[in-house]
């Protein structure tokens, strides 16, 4: 079994890490300041998080130069792999970012609005570097639907189905992010999870009611994530990346220590 990975998820509004209450609140009001987007990265490195996701949550023209700065910033003190999301609508963008030192970049709405920006980004980065990010909603008995703009709206789409044709059109991993979970603390959606991981050929990413250690530990065997991903856990110092990992290696999980 490969080593499973733990990541945290930096979301940067206007240069500052910011971490709202649940899935999609972005409104300034809602928002709690966490701290520096690179001292942060610095930190969770130094803990030996195996990647950092950065999300640009302002995804503006300004934006775009905050969120390049940071990503610079932060390869140049960082050794782990780093993915960034949020505002990637194009080839050029991803050029941009990937230009900047990240290793992957993320599309959500895009690549629902534009399947072939999958297959773009992998023709010409390698699917290495293409993450398609899926937020899932449960909309009845063994079904989840995609959701899109924070989870505000609906697009009527199977997430399951949704992620299979994203893998055939080049993406080499997916993050699930499932609403009603995200901002709970109430553990991630194990049955979902396992679903998607289930029916595609890439790592799946669980995403989405990180609270205890133990979570963590359910999702990579119940739910046959390939790794976790979590913010408030870590931000708020309820727990270090190291305390993840020393959990589940005791628990027999494989992990990079």
């Amino acid at each position: 079994m490969l080593a499973r990975r733990v990541i945290p998820c930096l979301d940067v509004h206007g240069g500052h890490v910011t971490r709202g209450v649940q899935f999609g609140k972005a409104e300034a009001g809602e928002l709690r300041n966490v701290g520096d987007p690179v001292e942060l990265a610095v930190r969770y490195n130094e803990q030996g998080a195996d990647e950092m996701v950065f999300f640009d949550i302002t995804a503006t023209a300004h934006g775009r130069a905050t969120i390049v700065d940071v990503i610079e910033r932060t390869a140049d003190q960082c050794f782990m792999p780093l993915t960034v999301g949020g505002g990637i609508r194009t080839v050029d963008d991803m050029q941009t970012m990937l230009r900047a030192g990240a290793d992957k970049v993320s599309i959500n709405s895009s690549a629902i609005a534009t399947p072939d920006l999958i297959r773009a980004g992998a023709e010409k980065f390698g699917s290495q570097c293409i993450v398609v990010s899926i937020d899932a909603k449960k909309a009845g008995p063994d079904k989840w639907e995609v959701f899109v703009a924070g989870g505000r709206k609906a697009t009527g789409m199977d997430a399951i189905e949704w992620a299979k044709k994203a893998v055939a059109l080049g993406a080499g991993e997916i993050v699930l992010n499932s609403i009603d979970a995200d901002g709970t603390k109430a553990g991630f959606d194990l049955v979902v999870t396992r679903r998607i991981s289930e029916s595609v050929g890439v790592p799946v990413v669980a995403s989405g009611g990180a609270g205890t250690l133990q979570h963590m530990a359910d999702v990579l065997i119940d739910g046959k994530a390939d790794a976790v991903l979590a913010a408030s856990i870590f931000h708020f110092g309820e727990f270090t990346v190291g305390d993840v990992k020393r959990f589940l290696g005791e628990r027999g999980i494989p992990v990079r220590l």
